[in-house]
């Protein structure tokens, strides 16, 4: 799979301290129809944040669900939540919504304190995994709840159940109960009752995680459509590594309630700060080694690896990722750590890795042997002994 986007600078999140994020510009599709929410016309370059967490906390008795998560969501990006089960994603993105009330830290919407706010005074809406339709509801009523709450009149609510339906693709299909759709279809009208009452934030919590494989896919290239046709902020929560690719502007990979890495779906894969984020983006080979010179890294196999000055000591124990895309040309990156990180910050350079000494070291398949498939790599974190699964 390949994605296609500027990448933008982002650090990585370590334990509670804040990160501080580079710019990702949105990405704006056509105008929507009228009275379709629509987040403005932030600057491209530079749009202003929309949701700011710091060292946001969640405690459930003795356990840390969420550890000092700072980050900054951008106005109309689609932003990711990415992790394994238990890493805390959704329970950070329960707080955004007021479903969860924070043990510590606060939350900014557009520089506006809502740490506690209830969820109906809140500007957002949240789609959760398994639909919440209402079933005695058809799908004209299901859509309207919201406004119908709001004392919307008749006239409008009409209109903007049939804007929301036209969106989704779901055009005539206001009399159908729920239990007469399909799965994708179900998502797309909870989808369309969370849109039509035009929040400045939507909160997505799994929504495609009930679906099989081929509707799962589908339904990703619709999500990313209709977030690009009516600007609003996404934020997204998964532990699918292909989804947050595929529709992400940027993501941050959270584990054990801290986020691991944040930047765009690029910057991960291809430059993964920690070993955990390498092993969980994509698949990954590690080969051990040690610095020899201050630009090269002699592998276990004996094989030299060129790079570029990192910085370390000579001896330093230290890993190369390899990971496979379908990039043509060769991407090597090096970051490398020392054994003591807190008193020697993590270093990184743009290697230069000579192909022979990697084919030698993990038999990877030249271009020539493999069309269109291509290795990258990156010396990385100082060996601690522990040699992963291979």
């Amino acid at each position: 799979m390949t994605v296609h986007r500027e990448p933008s600078p982002a650090a990585a999140t370590h334990g509670p301290s804040a990160a501080t994020h580079g710019p990702t510009a949105a990405t704006h599709g056509p105008t929507a129809a009228a009275d379709v929410p629509r987040a403005g016309a932030p600057d491209r370059a530079n749009p202003p944040v929309e949701i700011r967490l710091i060292d946001l906390q969640k405690r459930f008795g003795t356990v840390r669900a969420v550890d000092g998560v700072s980050l900054d969501v951008r106005q109309g990006e689609f932003f990711s939540l990415l992790g394994p089960s238990g890493c805390g994603k959704t329970t950070t993105l329960r707080m955004i919504g007021g479903f969860e009330l924070p043990t510590g830290g606060r939350i900014l919407l557009r520089d506006r304190d809502i740490t506690d706010d209830p969820p109906d005074k809140r500007p957002v809406n949240m789609v959760f995994q398994h639909y919440a339709l209402f079933p005695h509801l058809d799908v004209g009523d299901n859509i309207a709840f919201g406004l119908r709450r709001r004392h919307v009149g008749r006239a409008d609510i009409v209109r903007r159940v049939g804007e929301a339906l036209t969106l989704v693709r779901l055009d005539g299909y206001e009399r159908r109960k729920p239990s007469h759709l399909s799965g994708g279809q179900q998502q797309r009208i909870a989808l369309a009752r969370a849109l039509v009452n035009r929040p400045t934030v939507l909160l997505l919590d799994e929504p495609l995680g009930a679906l099989d494989l081929k509707l799962r896919r589908q339904l990703q290239l619709e999500l990313k459509r209709i977030q690009t046709e009516v600007g609003i902020t996404f934020v997204y929560v998964t532990h699918d590594q292909e989804e947050a690719l595929t529709m992400s502007d940027r993501i941050a990979v959270m584990h054990a309630g801290r986020i691991e890495q944040l930047g765009t779906p690029e910057e991960l894969y291809e430059r993964p700060a920690t070993r955990f984020v390498a092993d969980f983006i994509g698949t990954t080979n590690l080969l051990h080694g040690t610095v020899e010179t201050a630009d090269a890294v002699r592998l276990h196999s004996g094989e030299l690896a060129r790079v570029a000055p990192i910085g370390l000591a000579i001896g330093t124990a230290v890993e190369i990722c390899l990971a496979r895309n379908r990039s043509r040309s060769w991407l090597p990156t090096l970051r490398a750590r020392s054994r003591r990180p807190s008193t020697r910050p993590p270093i990184s350079a743009r290697p230069s890795v000579t192909r022979s000494a990697l084919r030698a070291a993990c038999a990877c398949p030249s271009s020539s042997q493999r069309p269109g498939r291509a290795s990258r790599s990156a010396a990385r974190w100082p060996s601690t002994g522990h040699h992963p699964r291979r």
